[in-house]
């Protein structure tokens, strides 16, 4: 029994979670441990195939496949993104973060494609909930883990732009809204539906086959069921696999509306790690991949966004490491956290892939134990 293996058992075994898939890989070299099992009941055996609920791990293949685009030459980083997304046009901004809903300004200037991949938009969530124009936004941005609660993208679009800015356009780090307005703009500028092209453009050339926005009933028996701890700390069955996952919804959540596997994650990683290429193709640019995976963040804006980056940078989609606080922040590191109990990272200047899937949601922003222990037992 490996390090990894005693490390996530112990988890199952004092009912933390059913049951978990962990994926590392350096090269050639990939250790995958299943254990527990898909329900708490115990009723199915977790597997190496087994599918999750990968929450906010979607929005790192959301950031790539709106930089597909940005490489065909179908928009630019410094387009207006009011140009496909007229709903957006003259925002208006909070006069102060505390200020009142009705008291604004407008924007300094428009929205822009790379304020959308960057989480600089000015709408999302900073580390202080309670300010009015983030309870506003509460209304509109629903939770990814539950997809079926949102509205079809134009009637979501027209909800949001009623939303004023917490933060003029690039001035702030802000979470989560950003990454379902990328979704949306992908199917404007595509013209296809955000599922239709991320299947066309990352899942079908990386071999993803168990990735995607429902899960098929020919899958189900191998999909997990989802989980959240009640008020006396025991497991709430939250979704089941006939469930939230079985039809595609309404607002495929470009920020966390994704089900996958831990192979078909390490596929992405491995286009990641590999600079944009898979299998003698280009699917992304090199200096695409470089932008999405460099951090772009000042001191204040991780100040603004430090619940959930904990002093650490951020790219495209995903979290960049630019201070060893612990033992698994290595400088380059790049990946995420997804709120149903899920982590995938890869570090650059070592090739190493570490991905976790589990089925029980966080309580907060905050890493769960077993993610901290995890990062450490493969650090």
């Amino acid at each position: 029994m490996t390090a990894l293996h005693e490390t996530l058992l112990r988890y199952v075994e004092d009912g933390s979670v059913p049951g978990a898939v962990a994926l590392v890989a350096r090269g050639d070299d990939v250790e995958v441990v299943a254990v527990g099992h898909h329900d708490a009941a115990g009723s199915v055996p977790m597997a190496r195939d087994s599918l999750f609920r990968i929450a906010s791990l979607t929005k790192p293949v959301t950031a790539a496949a709106l930089l597909m685009l940005v490489d065909d030459g179908r928009l630019v980083l410094d387009d207006p993104v009011e140009r496909w997304l007229p709903e957006l046009a003259k925002p208006l901004v909070v006069r102060t973060p505390s200020a009142p809903v009705d008291d604004v300004v407008p924007a300094d200037r428009p929205i822009t494609v790379e304020d959308l991949l960057g989480s600089c938009t000015g709408w999302g969530f900073p580390s202080d909930f309670s300010l009015p124009a983030v309870q506003a936004l509460f209304a509109v941005q629903k939770d990814g883990r539950a997809p079926q609660a949102y509205p079809a993208p134009d009637a979501w679009l027209a909800d949001l732009a009623r939303v004023p800015l917490l933060y003029q356009p690039g001035e702030a780090w802000l979470y989560g809204t950003s990454s379902d307005l990328q979704g949306v703009l992908i199917a404007r500028v595509s013209g296809r539906t955000l599922p239709e092209f991320l299947a066309e453009r990352v899942f079908e050339p990386l071999g993803m086959l168990d990735t995607g926005f429902e899960v098929p009933a020919a899958k189900r028996d191998r999909f997990t069921s989802y989980y959240r701890r009640g008020a006396d700390r025991t497991l709430e069955l939250a979704d089941t696999p006939d469930g939230d996952w079985s039809r595609v919804p309404a607002f495929p959540s470009g920020g966390g509306g994704l089900a996958s596997t831990a192979d078909d994650y390490a596929r992405f990683a491995r286009l990641v790690l590999a600079g944009g290429e898979a299998g003698g193709r280009r699917l992304l640019s090199a200096a695409s991949v470089s932008r999405m995976t460099s951090n772009h963040l000042d001191a204040r804006q991780r100040e603004i966004g430090r619940l959930f980056l904990d002093g650490q940078g951020w790219g495209y989609g995903g979290q960049v490491d630019i201070a060893p606080a612990e033992p698994w922040n290595v400088p380059g590191r790049y990946g995420w956290v997804g709120g149903t109990g899920t982590t995938a990272h890869l570090v650059p200047v070592t090739g190493r892939i570490a991905i976790l899937l589990t089925q029980v949601a966080m309580a907060d922003p905050t890493p769960t134990p077993l993610m901290r222990d995890f990062w450490r037992a493969t650090a």
